[in-house]
Parts: C-alpha cells; structure tokens; sequence
C-alpha cells in the first residue's frame, strides 16, 4: 500500500495520506451503522459512554460531534482496524507488534460542527516511546470548506507543548504560543476511504465545517506493542486484547522522548469536546468569527 518514499515522507513531516483504502462497499456499510446511532441519539439529553453531543443537541433535531469507542459498540469498527490494507500499512511505519490504543468518530454536521483546538495526541497520552500514530479513516470527502485535519509538517520532531491552563490539563494549546507553528499548516484532504496517518507528537487541530455538507472522520490510535503508557495498565487481560497484529511483551521500550503528564486532571474531565472547554482562549473560534 505505501512505499519506501512515502515512509520517509512520514518520517520527515510526521503525516502521510494514503488514497482509497477502502472501497465503496466497505464504506457503505459502515455509514449504515453510523445513521443508525446518529437516529438513536434523538433519545440522549447528554454525554454518556456512547455519545458526544453537540451544544445544540435536542431530540428533536440530534448532533452527534463524537461516537465514543466505536470498535467497542459494533465489531465492524474493530475488524476494520485489523484490515489487511491498514495492518500492512502501519506494519511499514511502526513495525509488526501493533496494539489498538483507542478509537472514536468525530462528526460534524454541514454549516455547524465543533472545531478542534491545537493539541497533540502525545499530551493526553504519553508513552515509554513514541512509536505511536493515529488514523484517520476518510469516511467523507474531505475538502477544506468542510474542516478537514490541519497538521504542522514536522512539528512532531519538536517539543511538546503545554495543555494546562489554570492549573489542569484542558487538551488545547495557548493559541498565542503557536503563532508560527499555525501558519504553516496544511489540511489532510481526500476521497472517502483514504485514510491519513499522523504521528502521535504532531500539531493538529479541525476548523468549523462551513460547508453544506458533512464530514465523518473515524480516528484509530495505534502504538508499537512495546509502547506502554505512562499512566499505568488497570487491567493487562484486556490491555493485550487490543493486540491488532504480532506479539505482545511486558518489555517496554524505553526512548528518550519529551514528556508532560495529563495532570492535574482536566476541570471538564472526558473527551477532547469536554476537555478543551477549560481553555481561556480559541483558535478557531475566533477564526469563524473573523470570517
């Protein structure tokens, strides 16, 4: 599926797009999964285990801007990340062991949908290493009116930045200490079933989408299997059967990389949504304003 080029391409810049992993039959079928709870959310008045809703949420008219877990709900979202096409594709980027850190689909509806601020996955998270990715399954065409992924081309080579604000973490980056960071970022486009790979200590974020139409993206974190947390493993049982493909160790590979804790934790514990609304400041929302 990739080649020795577009590995060093990942290596340098710290993303890669790879274009129609998925065909229209797969693609299909898992949109039919999706309306499904999308139609199911009209009975939920607020975050639970399953959904993140939108601020403008109601039963009568549902926004859904994040499906929690969905490789736990139905087992199609877990056999698609062991899809020949992606396992290969992750076994050239971060080797063979590989384990399934977590997964969620963000959404967000034409016109509307809440934007994601600056953050690298690495500060929620950290790791003993950083061979550590995440996916971004294409279920939409992703064009920039619709609020596509931005990246920072090699910023994962860089430090990590602070998330805290007033003392806890809150999962976005002050947007005054980015400036420069933000000005070189460019969007990850496609046709629906390409799929992005970004690098777990690269600058991204997501704009509002100001489109008429929407955009599903479905988000897989992988790491190597000798990446291990740095927050603790509760339960090993269940840490090993998210083995995608190789074998599992209790050796951890110990790199050294660049670390700050997710702690103290988030005021608005939760998502990435519920995490961000202890910011002070927006990016993006002052963005859209502007605009």
């Amino acid at each position: 599926m990739i080649s020795q080029h577009d590995i060093e391409i990942y290596r340098r810049d710290g993303y890669l797009v790879v274009p129609d992993v998925l065909d229209t039959t797969e693609l299909r079928a898992l949109q039919a999964v999706i309306d499904d709870w999308i139609a199911r959310a009209a009975s939920v008045d607020r975050h639970d285990d399953v959904y993140d809703l939108e601020p403008s949420h109601t039963r009568a008219q549902p926004r859904v801007r994040r499906i929690k877990t969905p490789h736990r709900i139905d087992r199609r979202f877990d056999d698609l990340v062991r899809h020949p096409n992606v396992v290969a594709i992750l076994s050239r980027l971060i080797g063979p062991d590989l384990r399934l850190h977590g997964s969620k689909l963000n959404m967000k509806a034409p016109r509307y949908g809440s934007p994601v601020e600056w953050h690298q996955d690495w500060a929620f998270y950290p790791h003993t290493n950083d061979d550590i990715l995440a996916i971004g399954v294409m279920l939409d065409d992703m064009e920039l009116s619709n609020g596509p992924l931005l990246v920072v081309p090699g910023s994962h080579k860089g430090p990590v930045f602070d998330h805290h604000a007033d003392g806890a973490f809150c999962g976005a980056i002050a947007p005054e200490t980015i400036a420069d960071e933000a000005r070189r970022a460019v969007p990850l486009t496609g046709r629906a079933g390409s799929m992005s790979f970004h690098h777990v200590r690269l600058l991204h974020g997501s704009a509002l989408n100001t489109s008429n139409r929407r955009r599903q993206l479905l988000l897989y974190e992988v790491a190597a299997a000798d990446a291990w947390p740095l927050m603790g493993v509760a339960n090993l049982a269940e840490f090993d059967s998210r083995m995608i493909a190789g074998e599992r160790t209790i050796t951890p590979r110990v790199t050294p990389v660049p670390v700050r804790m997710p702690l103290p934790p988030a005021a608005h514990q939760g998502s990435i949504y519920e995490n961000q609304t202890g910011s002070r400041q927006r990016f993006f929302a002052t963005a859209e304003v502007a605009g």
